[in-house]
């Protein structure tokens, strides 16, 4: 029950599914006042549920520290109650598409002509002032339209979608880290803003970090693709036990871990005896790994990578992450006593402030559990 850094801003988080109700999420693990307004339809509350409709797994795990309030912004006096809401607050974030919230009085000139000071958080699959404005967005088309498809495509000779809603994932913290800044300028200045985050962009930027590569230069000096990420074989390996990540990373680290492999003719290739590795050997290399790993058990790599500063990891197996020392220890995932679900795990904060600290003060709330008191404040 800390007080976080963002203790005393308030946040109406007016979206749903996972983009936007993750990253008011993390403002309310920070210590912000989340205020959730939705209706009994909310998409992030459909599916599979264990004691009580709309409590699903996903809706317990993005929202965290949020008070739920039940509007139907179709209504004109509940709308005017939503608006009051907003009235008070520092944040709005929002997915809803730019011709509804214009439908219902909720777009960015109509809100800021009440509360200049707002910070407007508007996420939405592609950018305003494109020929894509109003097209439908969903993780799958964002991984298309950024390349990731591509990527995999050219590693993995199949053109399948990265196992993981990142395009929402990313768009999340994007929109935690744009909103943090509009705050820093508002406090300065006294002025609120639109901040427009359209996820398409968001993970084009964050795709070409790396495999922009040669084509950084103009004209290009070498293909696009991260070499080493994009190399067959480049996967985690078999131990005599089970699965790790072994990645000797210069020559030194393949000597070692051949030898340590019981392979001294490995260990004395010419290959592993330069000043660095040559990016052209990487598939060799990889594959020697994987002919190597099953020597020695998971515990007995971690020993030899540690001696010898050779990255290692085992592989986290889902179903037993809650058993994992390094995540119990670290608080990443604890089993807690939900209101009206019983038992349920938790997923922790993963930053950790010296002064202050987040906090899990609220688990995921009922659709509109809190509308009573939230709208009594008003």
């Amino acid at each position: 029950m800390t007080t976080g850094p963002l203790d005393g801003v308030r946040v109406i988080d007016l979206s749903t599914v996972v983009m936007g109700p993750y990253a008011a999420q993390i403002l309310g693990d920070l210590g912000a006042d989340v205020i959730k307004i939705e209706s009994p339809a909310d998409t992030v509350r459909v599916g599979e549920y264990r004691t009580t409709p709309g409590m699903t797994a996903l809706n317990l795990n993005v929202n965290r520290n949020k008070r739920s309030v039940a509007l139907n912004l179709k209504d004109e006096a509940e709308r005017e109650q939503a608006l009051k809401l907003i009235d008070t607050a520092d944040v709005l974030i929002t997915n809803m598409r730019p011709g509804a919230l214009a439908r219902l009085g909720l777009n960015y000139a109509d809100v800021a002509a009440r509360n200049p000071r707002l910070v407007y958080a508007h996420a939405q699959g592609f950018r305003s002032d494109s020929d894509r404005a109003g097209n439908a967005a969903y993780d799958e088309t964002v991984q298309a339209s950024s390349g990731l498809v591509d990527v995999a495509n050219r590693a993995l000779g199949e053109p399948v979608y990265l196992p993981t809603i990142i395009g929402d994932k990313v768009s999340s913290l994007t929109i935690a880290y744009s909103v943090l800044a509009a705050l820093v300028h508002r406090d300065k200045t006294g002025q609120g803003q639109q901040i427009e985050i359209p996820m398409t962009d968001t993970l084009i930027a964050f795709n070409l970090v790396e495999h922009l590569a040669g084509h950084t230069y103009e004209p290009a000096e070498g293909p696009t693709g991260f070499a080493l990420s994009m190399t067959k074989g480049h996967a985690a390996v078999r131990t005599k036990d089970g699965l790790a990540c072994v990645i000797p990373y210069n020559p030194q680290n393949f000597r070692d871990f051949f030898a340590a492999a019981g392979r001294p003719d490995l260990a004395a290739d010419p290959r592993v005896n330069g000043d660095a590795v040559n990016r052209a050997d990487n598939e060799w290399l990889s594959e020697q790994i994987a002919v190597c790993a099953p020597a020695l058990t998971t515990e007995e790599w971690a020993e030899v990578c540690a001696k010898h500063s050779i990255p290692m990891a085992p592989v986290l197996e889902l179903d037993k992450a809650h058993e994992d020392p390094y995540v119990r220890d670290g608080h990443l995932l604890d089993t807690v006593e939900h209101p009206s679900e019983g038992a349920i795990r938790t997923v922790g904060i993963p930053v950790k402030f010296s002064a202050t600290p987040g906090s899990i003060r609220r688990l995921a709330p009922l659709a509109g559990q809190d509308t009573a008191e939230v709208l009594a404040e008003l």
